[in-house]
């Protein structure tokens, strides 16, 4: 899986499977990282879930985390601000998704 830094923050990707029986990381996925989520794909709950599932991972409030491309796609590029690319990279390879 692929990180990257911009403006500030850590962009990294997503592959999210929603209406799952639990969110959580799964691993890595065709070079994402991917999510399953409880949440349906509709009025825009799964991806808050999706940023909640990684403000909870990276200890940083649900503010601090977009989705700043593939809003209505399974395909996501989630943004992190208020945690180093460093803390990030660890913090994934610690759930099993290589960097």
């Amino acid at each position: 899986m692929e990180l990257s830094e911009k403006d500030g923050g850590v962009l990294f990707q997503v592959k999210a499977q929603p209406r799952s029986s639990k969110s959580r990381i799964c691993g890595e996925y065709g070079g994402r990282l991917k999510v399953t989520l409880k949440a349906p794909p509709v009025d825009d709950a799964a991806n808050r879930e999706c940023c909640a599932l990684f403000a909870k991972l990276f200890g940083v409030a649900p503010s601090r985390l977009s989705i700043v491309a593939g809003m209505s796609s399974r395909n996501k590029t989630v943004r992190v601000e208020g945690i180093s690319f460093e803390e990030v990279a660890r913090i994934l390879l610690r759930e099993g998704a290589a960097t």
